[in-house]
């Protein structure tokens, strides 16, 4: 009985650490952007009876930065570098790679990009952006070891890029505090591709490929 009762205490602090070790991870996990999704269905109809039949999915995950009260854009040669993190591209997120899913092949500025799944990067100037697809994998985290897939865009290299389109990008007088990626001016045959964060936003149409 006297065993039991000197365990009794050794057990409550290592209760204790466990609670106080995963108050500190959700605490990290609040701090961290949150995860975010765009979606989308091309091609398809609905038929007599209202369903929608004959589409294919196009999915974007990404994490969502929040702007926190920082200026990121700039200006000149220093627009955008703010947030690369020494990388040398932009993940067009945070944390994990973005992510680009489509069911059926699209044309993106008279190039086709084949179905399949890619990770999304884009070089920034003021004047216009640059979209990249690329067959790099995402990585769970920063410590995985995996030669074939990246953390974000750390040690990207443009060798395994797909396709590369331009985007124009405006200023605009609304600011948006979270990164939204978002398909605008749907249609059965494409729509527009749209990155909008801070007061930029940066645009892209694309359609089905035939």
């Amino acid at each position: 009985m006297k065993k039991m009762f000197r365990a009794i205490p050794c057990l409550a602090i290592a209760l204790g650490f466990a609670l106080a070790f995963a108050t500190a991870a959700e605490a990290q996990d609040r701090r961290m952007s949150p995860g975010g999704e765009a979606a989308t269905q091309v091609g398809g109809s609905f038929n007599a009876d209202g369903g929608y039949e004959g589409g294919s999915w196009v999915v974007v995950t990404y994490g969502r930065p929040i702007l926190r009260g920082r200026d990121l854009f700039g200006s000149g040669a220093e627009y955008g570098q703010q947030f690369l993190r020494g990388a040398p591209v932009w993940r067009v997120g945070a944390d994990q790679s973005t992510r680009f899913m489509t069911e059926t092949d699209l044309m993106f500025g008279g190039e086709r990009l084949p179905a399949g799944e890619y990770s999304v990067f884009a070089e920034l100037t003021e004047a216009e952006w640059t979209l990249i697809f690329s067959n790099w994998g995402a990585k769970e985290s920063f410590r995985e070891e995996n030669p074939d897939a990246l953390w974000g865009a750390y040690s990207y290299t443009p060798d395994r890029d797909v396709l590369r389109t331009t985007m124009d990008v405006d200023t605009i007088m609304m600011s948006a505090d979270q990164l939204t990626i978002s398909f605008m001016d749907m249609t059965q045959e494409g729509g527009v591709f749209t990155i909008w964060w801070d007061d930029q936003v940066a645009t892209v149409p694309f359609q089905v490929a035939r």
